[in-house]
């Protein structure tokens, strides 16, 4: 083989790397999908009189997706999650913007500081969110104290209060990606901004907004999906009138001993779910051909 057909270092190394991912990837997908037939076989299935369940093909529980209680649910998870990207946004910004236009040498320890808490147990800090949003919590005798708030304002068991619980559980998903975004920005163009907008207002608006919304994209993302699916905030921060879909398929699972209608409610919240993984796909593949031409 003559020198010109030897493959160059780029494409050794990049072989080198796909061999090395194939066993964690083949993993992976693996038990991906035999989870997702177990639980889509399941779905078709039926208990015994014991509450044990067993494989079928019984289309009652699909059927019974159509139920306005579950109808209601899904729609009020899907508007929870949606309204904890929104929020998500309006405190993410900010920081990320901070961090990374105003940083400096001290970027890398920002992040950290940041970062390094939500190592802590997902349950330990929603416990710990309940406390302090709770009616005897720091924060409702603070604004009390302030004549903000009388001894009838609840914040728990409230949709703000889930709302609250899961904007903190998931708002560093939405900072770590603009802050990529925003460090892979041209400066320049904020300045180029300032001299044709004027306002720094009408700046981020018609300009660092548009240069980083791929970072906001995914962002919207890693926030929008396990919030969709989440039930803890729910059931800490929550009542009866605040459940979740992830509350109903853990209830069908653990309480209910109903395993084949928590499949189905679990494919229907998949397919949600997909349904949103492929718009975020979709605009992806959008923004890039159009950055290509």
């Amino acid at each position: 083989m003559s020198r010109r057909d030897r493959p160059g270092p780029a494409a050794a190394g990049t072989r080198l790397w796909t061999w090395l991912m194939l066993p964690g990837t083949l993993w992976m997908t693996g038990f991906l999908v035999v989870s997702l037939l177990l639980v889509a076989t399941l779905a078709f299935g039926t208990t015994d009189p014991l509450g044990n369940p067993q494989f079928g093909l019984d289309p009652s529980n699909i059927a019974a997706l159509a139920d306005p209680a579950y109808r209601t649910v899904l729609l009020r998870s899907l508007g929870y999650a949606l309204v904890t990207c929104l929020v998500c946004l309006a405190v993410a910004y900010p920081v990320a913007y901070a961090i990374a236009m105003c940083g400096g040498r001290y970027k890398n320890l920002l992040i950290a500081a940041i970062v390094v808490p939500f190592f802590a147990n997902y349950l330990v800090r929603m416990y710990g969110w309940s406390v302090v949003l709770s009616d005897d919590g720091p924060l409702l005798r603070a604004l009390r104290s302030l004549g903000l708030a009388d001894h009838g304002t609840k914040i728990l068991q409230t949709g703000p209060g889930v709302v609250a619980g899961l904007v903190y559980g998931f708002v560093v998903f939405m900072i770590i990606p603009l802050y990529a975004a925003l460090e892979r920005m041209d400066t320049s163009l904020i300045e180029a901004g300032r001299d044709l907008y004027g306002g720094p207002l009408r700046t981020f608006l018609f300009v660092t907004v548009p240069a980083t919304r791929q970072g906001a994209a995914a962002g919207c993302v890693l926030v929008f999906l396990p919030a969709m699916g989440d039930f803890v905030s729910a059931q800490l921060m929550g009542g009866p009138d605040q459940i979740m879909i992830g509350n109903l398929i853990q209830d069908k699972f653990f309480q209910g001993q109903n395993w084949p209608l928590g499949s189905a409610l679990t494919m229907l919240l998949m397919a949600v779910l997909f349904l949103g993984m492929l718009g975020y796909l979709r605009r992806t593949r959008k923004d890039e051909a159009e950055a290509a031409r």
